[in-house]
């Protein structure tokens, strides 16, 4: 456990844990050598003379003084170093998230990620905090009681030493047995998760479709599930509980008997047997803890192999010597993109150059919007090359490379911050003055002038508190002030009302003027605006030219020019 949570942290933190084990280990150590006084003491106060017990009473109560002042220790030092690993770990993860590629977190990673960074972070860390000393306890201290005991008394820390492999040999049973069942438990858990958020986003379906009083069959499913793996978990954990409980008494029965006989065979005094069994029933309650404390070290291990997956998770590689692109023209040279195992951009080859726009259409699932997503390497090609000034993208340092793009998609994620600092998110270094600029030009400014607050009004999780077309917006306010040489432009106009579609359409114009321009187009009517044509099939080029050329030639292109004039087609 201790390795690999080093190995998720980094073995820079190798020092405080270490630190605080040994600490722990010495606190347990001295908790156990404390009982040894209690011998003394009760032989003392079983004598003729008791009022001799009051220098190991001093004694007993120096000792039980002591274990507490280390225990404080111990326990402050499992908190702060858990606040320090907690706080490195989000650090690291955080670092780490920022270098995997954007295609990564599909698939459901988003909902994975976040409850692994929230819950799932704060489980493992646990560990140090508040797992690791009672752990470290449950296992030192018996142990150390069983070494006095047969100080005192050899047959009594024999038959006691006797226990030990069979408590062992339980807790490893039981933690094999549960391995299953805990993983399974906690995938069900992680899939219910998402069903609840699931019902909740689908609110407006059901509640459009007139179903609000039926049950989400999805969800109930999931939970049902969720209750059959938590009792398999209940189950499959009897047999640790039970045998744990049966070997701790069995133990506590024989010393018991054990001790009767040597002390009516004289071998043993009244005195010193009335210590070693209090020493025995003290061992008792640390052992029967060994069974929670490792099915929660069982659940914190579980987190730690998750965030240790994460963490391997190979980044984008960086090139060794970035070279710096002095052009800004796009080239895809025999481009093969794979994902899922379907081929979904399929030895594609066509270039921008600088300046000039270039529109892609296609059905759906033709590949536009990851043919939209590879300049600015969201994933990495399977073959061949995407080059931005002549220089192929995987040359270029990935914040350099992030520099040169300005990206406007159809859906707008805004943080949970005020306007202002939404837009400065393209450039957080830019003065009041070209802020002010980028939302004029984006024609934000006239929804600022409406909203409570202007520019300090927040816009919500999200950017709930705003409407599609005004977090459009913003979008297209950000990405002026970057003022990035190169657009990716996917249709941000098919879902706006016409106030709002002809404010971004301006906004786009003005994004787009003297850059190099690649753009996904939906609705027909934009391919007007653009220098060149791309029609995608299958993730390959089935027609390209000019917009008058392609409808002369009466092909595909013109096909899906005629029935998005239609009165019916959708715009």
């Amino acid at each position: 456990m201790i390795r690999m949570l080093l190995r998720v942290l980094g073995h820079e933190y190798g020092g405080p844990v270490r630190r605080t084990v040994a600490l722990m280990t010495v606190t347990a150590l001295v908790e156990g050598l404390s009982y040894a006084l209690l011998v003394p003491v009760l032989r003392a106060l079983f004598g003729s003379t008791p009022g001799d017990a009051w220098p190991w009473l001093y004694a007993f109560g120096g000792a039980v003084a002591g274990y507490a002042l280390l225990r404080y220790v111990s326990d402050r030092s499992g908190f702060l170093a858990g606040s320090t690993l907690l706080r490195g770990t989000y650090h690291r993860l955080g670092d780490h998230l920022a270098r995997l590629p954007i295609g990564w977190y599909e698939g459901g990673r988003l909902g994975e990620v976040s409850a692994l960074a929230s819950r799932g972070v704060l489980q493992a860390m646990a560990v140090i905090a508040h797992l690791l000393a009672p752990f470290i306890s449950a296992c030192v201290t018996p142990l150390t009681i069983v070494v006095v005991m047969s100080a005192f008394n050899w047959q009594m820390g024999l038959a006691a030493s006797a226990a030990v492999p069979i408590v062992a040999g339980i807790q490893m049973r039981a933690g094999r047995s549960m391995a299953a069942t805990d993983r399974e438990r906690h995938e069900r858990d992680h899939e219910a998760t998402g069903r609840v958020i699931e019902y909740l986003q689908a609110q407006p379906v059901l509640r459009a479709g007139g179903r609000t009083a039926e049950r989400f069959r999805v969800l109930d499913d999931s939970l049902r599930d969720v209750r059959r793996a938590s009792r398999r978990t209940a189950l499959s954990a009897l047999p640790g509980v039970v045998g744990l409980a049966l070997a701790v008494q069995t133990m506590f029965t024989v010393l018991l008997a054990l001790g009767t006989y040597l002390a009516l065979g004289g071998n043993i005094g009244a005195a010193e047997l009335l210590a070693l069994l209090v020493l025995a029933a003290r061992c008792a309650d640390p052992l029967l803890s060994l069974s929670d404390i490792g099915g929660q070290l069982r659940g914190a291990r579980y987190e730690l192999t998750r965030l240790d997956e994460v963490l391997r998770t190979e980044p984008l590689p960086k090139p060794t010597d970035p070279v710096q692109p002095a052009l800004h023209d796009l080239e895809f040279e025999s481009v093969t993109f794979r994902r899922g195992g379907r081929t979904v951009i399929d030895g594609l080859s066509l270039s921008v150059p600088q300046g000039q726009r270039l529109a892609v259409v296609g059905p759906s699932g033709s590949g536009k919007s990851t043919l939209l997503q590879l300049p600015a390497r969201f994933h990495d090609v399977d073959g061949g090359a995407v080059r931005l000034g002549g220089v192929d993208i995987r040359a270029i340092d990935p914040d350099v490379l992030m520099g040169q793009f300005a990206i406007v998609f159809q859906d707008v994620h805004l943080f949970d911050g005020t306007i202002e600092e939404n837009v400065r998110l393209g450039r957080p270094d830019a003065d009041e003055a070209d802020v002010r600029a980028a939302a004029t030009a984006a024609r934000l400014d006239e929804v600022i002038e409406r909203l409570p607050g202007g520019w300090s009004a927040h816009v919500g999780e999200g950017g709930a508190r705003l409407s599609g077309g005004e977090r459009q917006r913003v979008s297209i306010a950000r990405a002026l002030l970057k003022d990035a040489p190169v657009v990716l432009l996917d249709e941000v106009t098919s879902a706006l009302d016409p106030v709002n579609e002809a404010a971004v359409h301006e906004g786009i114009e003005r994004l787009m003027a003297g850059r190099t321009v690649v753009m996904v187009a939906h609705r027909m009517r934009t391919v007007r605006r653009a220098d060149r044509v791309v029609f995608l099939d299958g993730g390959r080029i089935a027609e390209e030219g000019s917009h008058d050329a392609l409808l002369s030639r009466g092909g595909r292109y013109a096909e899906f020019w005629d029935v998005s004039l239609t009165p019916t087609a959708s715009e």
